[in-house]
């Protein structure tokens, strides 16, 4: 099924063995605060470390907003067992005349190198896949976090090379590894896995 642009951003929900991927909700901040006022976390991505509770606030009302005016947006990572929001997934940019989207994550620091990633980042590239007019993903990290380019590669990304002072954070211009996977590698692995 292809949906058309009116409706790209849905972000349905989606669920793995260990996770639920749904839709922020305003009730979702304590447990957003709770992982995004650890610096480790913002270390790498674009924003910084939360300090007041009010932010977490401010990011679901952004991610309803953008929920609302069909904007590339992002799930939030539930755990099944807990039923609290450990992190998020979606998608940072959309290019609609090539089909191409990027996406990017966070994760709880306490939930690191759970392969719990590599699960949420494995279903979002399927469903991107089967269900939008998409023919490539992209993601980027930094090159100082070479953590999240083993996440890219389990799920089938291919590293294409690094971005030299590719984005200006934290006060300095930092390298990244961009990789990608296309709708062939995807269809390629599928019937590969099917005649073994």
């Amino acid at each position: 099924m292809i949906f058309f642009r009116s409706n790209l951003f849905y972000l349905p929900q989606l669920e793995t063995e260990r996770l639920i991927l749904r839709r922020i909700r305003m009730s979702d901040a304590d447990d957003i605060f709770a992982y995004s006022k650890d610096p480790e976390v913002a270390r790498y991505v674009l924003w910084d470390a939360q300090t007041d509770i009010r932010e977490a606030r401010q990011y679901c009302r952004s991610m309803i907003r953008q929920y609302r005016l069909d904007e590339p947006s992002s799930w939030g990572i539930i755990e099944r067992f807990s039923g609290h929001l450990i992190g998020t997934i979606g998608y940072m940019s959309f290019d609609e005349h090539n089909h191409s989207t990027e996406v990017g994550y966070s994760l709880a620091h306490w939930k690191w190198n759970q392969g719990i990633m590599t699960e949420a980042l494995g279903e979002v590239i399927q469903y991107t896949f089967s269900s939008m007019d998409i023919n490539r993903i992209e993601a980027q990290h930094e090159t100082e976090n070479p953590a999240s380019g083993r996440v890219m590669e389990k799920c089938g990304m291919h590293k294409e090379g690094i971005l030299r002072q590719r984005l200006y954070n934290k006060g300095r211009y930092v390298d990244v590894s961009l990789y990608s996977i296309l709708k062939s590698d995807l269809n390629r692995s599928s019937e590969s896995a099917r005649n073994q």
